[in-house]
């Protein structure tokens, strides 16, 4: 029995060894495996959270940190409000959110509709301005 154990350990070793054939061509890019992220194929770590990435447009002041996680069930507005803060705004001043640079979602919608029909990667991008931009 010892014998054929052997062989079989020998098959296995020459069949590692093996080469690609000759004709086989260099891998591409596109042939490369995925990266493995920390989170499985753009899905939210915790499902009542979103991540959100604030851009600043035009002559609004630029946020030193720019990824937040928010609660699905806070409203733009609670977003318009929390940026003015932390720009140290006049309460009084304009701000306008846009949902990848092209609409401005109203006041009272949930981050987590907004999140489900435009986000991607796993994040939300709203660009805020002071004067009107897009839409």
């Amino acid at each position: 029995m010892s014998e054929g154990l052997e062989v079989t350990k020998n098959e296995c070793l020459t069949q590692e060894k093996k080469e690609p054939p000759l004709n086989s061509e260099p891998m591409t890019h596109d042939d490369k495996p995925p990266k493995s992220t920390s989170s499985s194929s753009g899905k939210q770590k915790n499902p009542s959270k979103v991540d959100i990435l604030l851009k600043h447009a035009g002559d609004a002041p630029i946020m030193s940190k720019r990824k937040w996680t928010v609660d699905r069930t806070k409203k733009i507005s609670w977003v318009a409000d929390f940026i003015k803060k932390y720009i140290k705004s006049d309460p009084s001043e304009s701000l306008f959110l846009y949902v990848n640079q092209s609409f401005a979602p109203a006041p009272d919608t949930d981050l987590g509709s907004i999140f489900d029909c435009f986000g991607s990667d796993g994040k939300l991008v709203l660009h805020y301005c002071r004067t009107q931009a897009w839409g």
